[in-house]
This record gives structure tokens, sequence and C-alpha cells, in this order.
């Protein structure tokens, strides 16, 4: 079930957190260090408000992508311009929200949700492994931690380990993004580089932190990075979306549906010409998703013939 209200987790025990928090412009000046830092200011733009730090992105890494997918939607990854949120005053509340979209990006622009695949993320569920939707148990996710969402949007679901290879600052130390209550992600262990032992996460998969007064963590086991956010949001319902792709003459897109069982030798092909192409095998035969930049900035020309379409060519123009 997917939701769109903040979901209190009235059941879960409510840990107090010291308070840090640090003063807006160094909030904002930390932001802006950690994407600067790890040399992704050429593709992540960000700028301060006197409430948030905007992240301004096409969600598009720079970065392998699709690799190692077998249980594939039948979607790919198409630029969306995409500007995330970060609260500059944080303030813990305690109380866990999660919702069916992100819950904090990346520093290289890239959107990152909890670890389920279309919003089944529920109240129950934040302290119970749910491995029937674990996006990475179900082969969902390439090698580097993501995916291609509903909307053809690339995001992560698990630690962004391409993303992290490619950061000029790479180490414990290293913010990797940051949720949208304002509090810092950082890797599997702690920013010293000391081991976190069992048990010391939440639910959330943070805990405190000195400077910033608390902060999330990638984690090898589920949930693997931020499955809610601990502290408080007060635009929640109004979180940014990537916008879907659309029929250009109007309507919306089908999503595609994983075939079942799974393709095989899925692979992605980016050309420098700006075209893409995702070809898979499924049961013995061939099938595709490919799209160029059409003559209408924000539009492409898709040709496909998929398994949800039961092989059938097809061909359009969809734009953001």
């Amino acid at each position: 079930m997917a939701f769109s209200k903040p979901i209190a987790i009235a059941a879960l025990t409510v840990v107090s957190f010291p308070t840090f928090a640090l003063a807006h412009e160094d909030h904002c000046s930390a932001v802006a260090a950690s994407v600067a830092e790890a040399g992704f200011d050429g593709e992540v733009d960000v700028t301060c408000t006197d409430s948030h730090a905007i992240l301004t992105s096409d969600t598009y890494p720079d970065h392998d992508m699709m690799t190692g997918i077998a249980g594939t939607n039948e979607q790919v990854p198409v630029p969306a311009q995409y500007g995330a949120p970060v609260i500059l005053t944080p303030v813990l509340s305690g109380v866990p929200l999660t919702r069916d979209a992100a819950l904090g990006v990346a520093i290289n622009g890239v959107p990152i949700y909890d670890y389920t695949g279309g919003g089944e993320m529920s109240q129950a569920d934040l302290s119970h492994h749910q491995a029937q939707h674990d996006t990475l148990i179900t082969k969902q996710l390439d090698v580097c931690g993501g995916h291609a969402g509903r909307g053809d949007d690339y995001h992560y679901h698990a630690e962004p380990v391409c993303m992290i290879e490619a950061m000029a600052n790479a180490g414990d130390a290293a913010i990797i993004g940051w949720a949208f209550d304002g509090f810092p992600i950082y890797g599997d262990a702690n920013p010293d580089g000391s081991v976190i032992a069992d048990g010391t996460l939440d639910v959330c998969n943070g805990q405190a932190d000195d400077t910033f007064g608390y902060r999330y963590h990638t984690s090898p086991d589920a949930p693997y990075i931020v499955q809610c956010l601990m502290g408080e949001v007060p635009d929640f319902d109004a979180l940014p979306r990537v916008r879907p792709l659309s029929v250009a003459t109007g309507g919306g897109a089908a999503p595609g549906r994983p075939p079942s069982g799974g393709v095989e030798d899925l692979v992605f092909t980016q050309n420098d010409d700006g075209s893409r192409s995702m070809d898979y095998t499924y049961g013995g035969n061939a099938y595709f998703i490919r799209y160029a930049p059409a003559d209408t900035n924000g539009c492409y020309v898709f040709t496909t013939q998929t398994v949800t379409n039961d092989g059938e060519l097809m061909t359009g123009e969809f734009c953001r």
C-alpha cells in the first residue's frame, strides 16, 4: 500500500537524542561542501533559501546503470529535472515518517527511496523486513544500488556503491547524501571509521551525531539505507516527486510490469548522441526499450518491444 500522508509509528520505541543543530548558514555550507568536495558540483546545483538547501539535478548519474537487473519493471532511466529540498534547521521528532517516494537525495542528485519497490512500506512493516518487497532480494536493483522507477526515473534503494566509488573524497567521513528532514547520510561505518555495533541504528537506520544531532547510515543488511525520517518535516505531503513521462499528445504513459520469473541478459547502452537502449531476453525471445531525444526539449522518441505489451512493436514520443 502506498501512502501520501505522514505515518506516525506509535508502537515503536522512541529514543531521545541530544540537539547539536548547526546554524542556518553553516548547515547550508555543509550541504554545498558535501557536493563540491565529492566532485559533483558540476552536476548538482545547490542553492539555499531561508528554510531549505535545494539540490537541483537531472537525476541521471554519470555511472553504469541497470547492469545486473533480472526483476526489471520494463522501465528505463530518462533524465528528469528535480529539486530536492533539504531542511536547514533540522529538528528531531522521534516519530518516524515514511512515504511512497523519495526520502532524501544522494550528493550526485539522485533521489533515495526506502528498500521497497512500490510504496509497500507501512506502519507495521518499519520494524519488520519485507523480503517479498525487498528490491535487492527480488533482483530489481542494478550493481550500483538503483534502478528506473515507474516514472522512468533513476533512483537508489540501497547503498549507492558506484557513486561512492566515483567520489573525490570517498571515505567514512564523507557525507553521501541528505535526508529531507535535514540530517546527513553516511556509509556503513561511523565517520571516524569505527564499526557500527549491532543494534546501534534505530528503525530509520540512524543514530545520534555530535555535529548534526543525528545522522543516517547505509548498512549491508536491510533496510540498507534510509527507510523513514526521524526528523520533523512540516511540508511532508508537499515533498516533490519526479514528474513521470507523458505522451506528447496528452495522457500518461502506462508503466511496465515485472515479467514473471525475471529476464535474462539485460544490457543498458548509452550512446554519445543521447540515445539509449535496454535490451534483454525473456522466454527465449528478445525485447527492448529504446529512446532518443526528440526535437522538443524534454521529449524523447521511444521504440519498444516489451513483455508487458506482449511483444508488440510500439513507437511514440514522450515528454517530462
